[in-house]
């Protein structure tokens, strides 16, 4: 590839991994609303359980600001391709969750966290490549 073919490349996943931040952000916060939650929750029917997969998602965006700020002050996004493979996990675990306490699980938590993590690994895979580029150049 050429000079100018990965510097676009780069800048498509960083805008990527920016747009997969708001929309894990968006998706953790928005699950305490009722009525703006991107999610289905059936509390109706599931009460307890479905509470606490609301919270779940609370925490998970909680822990991505975490995360991010850790990574910003340190200037190393290489740690974000353990988060997004802990986030592609979370696939399974979710299914488990619904599995274990009887409660549906939304079918676009998947898509969801493949995105999220997929989105994590590659901007922290680029991230990593791009630290040990410049650190053969010095």
């Amino acid at each position: 590839m050429t000079f100018k073919g990965l510097q676009i490349l780069k800048l498509l996943l960083e805008v990527n991994f920016i747009l997969s931040v708001i929309v894990l952000l968006a998706g953790g916060f928005l699950s305490v609303s009722e009525s703006f939650s991107i999610f289905e929750f059936n509390e109706d029917l599931y009460g307890a359980p479905d509470n606490n997969l609301r919270m779940i998602m609370i925490y998970l965006a909680m822990t991505e600001i975490v995360i991010l700020g850790y990574c910003f002050f340190r200037k190393n996004y290489q740690t974000l391709v353990p988060v997004g493979f802990f986030l592609v996990l979370m696939i399974g675990s979710m299914e488990f969750y619904g599995e274990i306490n009887a409660v549906e699980i939304d079918k676009n938590f998947p898509l969801f966290f493949l995105y999220i993590g997929l989105s994590h690994i590659f901007f922290g895979v680029t991230a990593g490549m791009e630290k040990n580029s410049a650190d053969i150049h010095l």
